[in-house]
């Protein structure tokens, strides 16, 4: 799902004033004139011997003669001028005039209020992929007993059905208590040149129909207390939820279920979360999660906290403390037949690991250029590494940053990104940074073929070189129901970017990005091939956003992308470019 985002915010930096308990606001007045009444021992005035004021200014039928009195509520004013739907009354269709279905109007009392979202996701992908096959599964005269025809296609079809029911009026302060529930119903078809790329049995054939109904949200926020006139707080979330822990996606980026403390101090300069997670197993084929299965052994622990405005102005710092525990070892296998645990490769032996990253991110601008940045240092041990079967100490790193400069409507990008390979598989050190589940924003996102496509590596698709929606050169089985994998080859990429908002309505992207293996020791002993080049290979893609309402209701994205192979890609797949077309419709209501 992707979409392009044009999104600010201004912090609230102003209180409502209290109340006068002598005076009498429209919402507290019976009468449906706007009549106030007087103060006490105030003498009665006719306004018939009343003298016109020359001087005086005529006020608009909403104006208030004085700011300290109270007013009603920002909907009974609207309905009290007719300026609702043009004062024909409300339209449970209409999102963008008065709907209680949009939380504009109470439902239940005063401060209860219902939100739906309703958001289909539509996704239409022509692409080439390096397909892996076995020589009892290709039915193609003439295919080599490594690699197939890798021209595929995928449709996907995605509605997220969402309710929010909430008590608070939010436009000064922070929900008293929120219940949200969001489910997503897919359907998605897969056509492959090869059988057993899409299932473990070639039997069943070269494509693939399948549907699923995930539970995305479904969590109770209750907001413990204020600290502050200014409605700083704390508040508590259970439940199934999303959580990313950087800006970027770069490390934890998914929908688990957990327990959250978070709020904010000193006028939201200091943001914080303390969380508990558990991660559920997710559907092997829409990648949404499973509630019908078990909870997965595998308990992340993260502590972040956020300074706004520091070091200047318009900047944000985050500092990051993220433990994950895994104790998956045992056998498991995805819907479509696959071994997705233990990993397919070394010793295929069950595992389990201890992780901390320790990280430190930032997003913002420094006067007119923008600069978006993380560095993480993963510490850690594992059991039975995947190549040596020993007892292994992960010492990872990973560093990225997109620096951009606006020049009126065109903004150019330099992104660069680094994550440590292992040098050595046999040693006792593993030194592949791998992430616990990401989804990178960086150097085009999913409109670069090598972030958007999963490259399959060996076995017919039962281990991938690099996942879909992820830049990491990861080797691991799945992104659905893998395990990290810190003996991996590593990633470099340098690129350049430019965004042309040519309309308000319409942005066109371009993005060339050079890829490198940061080692590929791992590689040569995975597929016992010597002398592997780093080079990947060039990346260059382009895209258009077209928003025909000039807003997120309707957002239509075309891209094109390919995979010029360097020396290291054509050692493992060929000479071939890859290719890959995405179309994406994405309706919110």
């Amino acid at each position: 799902m992707l979409a392009a985002l044009w999104l600010g915010c201004t912090p609230l930096q102003a209180q409502t004033p209290e109340p006068d308990p002598d005076w009498c606001g429209l919402a507290d007045c019976e009468s449906s004139t706007q009549e106030v009444r007087r103060r006490p021992g105030q003498p009665v005035e006719d306004p018939q011997e009343r003298e016109p004021d020359a001087d005086a200014v005529p006020r608009l039928p909403y104006e208030r003669a004085d700011p300290s009195m109270p007013v009603p509520d920002r909907w009974r004013i609207l309905d009290s001028l007719g300026l609702t739907n043009d004062g024909r009354g409300e339209r449970w269709y209409d999102p963008y005039n008065v709907n209680s279905l949009k939380a504009d109007k109470p439902i239940h009392g005063e401060d209860w209020f219902l939100s739906l979202n309703l958001v289909s996701d539509t996704v239409l992908e022509p692409r080439s992929v390096p397909t892996p096959v076995g020589p009892q599964s290709t039915g193609n005269p003439g295919s080599l007993d490594v690699l197939g025809g890798d021209d595929q296609a995928i449709f996907s079809q995605t509605a997220l059905l969402g309710a929010v029911y909430y008590k608070g009026k939010t436009v000064f302060k922070p929900p008293d208590y929120e219940f949200r529930l969001t489910l997503a119903l897919n359907y998605n078809y897969v056509r492959s040149e090869e059988a057993r790329f899409l299932y473990i049995d070639p039997a069943r054939g070269d494509s693939r129909n399948d549907q699923f109904v995930g539970v995305q949200e479904l969590f109770a926020d209750k907001h413990l207390r204020n600290v502050s006139a200014r409605y700083d707080f704390d508040s508590i979330r259970v439940g199934i939820q999303p959580f990313n822990a950087d800006f970027r996606g770069f490390l934890f980026f998914d929908q688990p279920f957990g327990v959250r403390l978070f709020g904010n101090r000193d006028n939201n300069l200091w943001q914080y979360n303390l969380a508990w997670f558990r991660r559920l197993e997710k559907d092997t084929n829409s990648g949404l999660n499973d509630v019908t299965e078990s909870l997965r052994d595998d308990d992340i622990l993260v502590a972040n906290l956020y300074r706004q405005d520091w070091p200047v102005l318009g900047f944000t710092t985050q500092a990051t403390v993220l433990y994950n525990r895994n104790r998956e070892n045992s056998f498991f296998f995805d819907n479509n037949g696959f071994l997705a645990r233990p990993l397919s490769q070394g010793q295929e032996r069950p595992r389990d690991y201890d992780v901390t990253y320790l990280g430190v991110n930032g997003d913002g601008h420094f006067g007119r250029v923008n600069l978006s940045a993380a560095a993480y240092l993963a510490l850690g041990d594992e059991s039975r590494s995947v190549f040596s079967g020993q007892d292994s100490d992960i010492q990872a790193g990973f560093f990225a940053a997109e620096l951009g400069v606006d020049f009126d409507w065109i903004r150019t990008r330099f992104s660069l990104l680094w994550a440590s390979g292992d040098e050595d598989p046999f040693d006792d050190e593993s030194g592949g940074f791998a992430a616990v589940l990401e989804n990178p924003i960086i150097a085009g996102a999913a409109t670069s073929y090598w972030i958007r496509q999963n490259v399959p590596f060996v076995g017919g698709g039962g281990v991938a070189l690099s996942t879909r929606n992820g830049v990491l050169a990861s080797l691991t089985s799945s992104r659905e129901h893998g395990q990290s994998n810190f003996t991996n080859p590593g990633i470099r990429l340098a690129g350049i970017g430019t965004d042309l908002d040519l309309t308000p309505e319409i942005r066109v992207s371009g993005n060339i990005n050079a890829l490198w293996f940061d080692d590929t020791a791992v590689l040569e002993v995975a597929r016992q091939q010597a002398a592997i080049d780093r080079d990947i290979g060039l990346d260059v893609s382009v895209a258009a956003f077209w928003r025909p309402l000039a807003t997120q209701n309707i957002v239509l994205t075309a891209s094109v992308a390919a995979l010029i192979p360097g020396d290291g890609f054509e050692a493992l797949y060929g000479d071939d470019v890859q290719y890959s077309v995405l179309a994406n419709l994405i309706l919110t209501y």
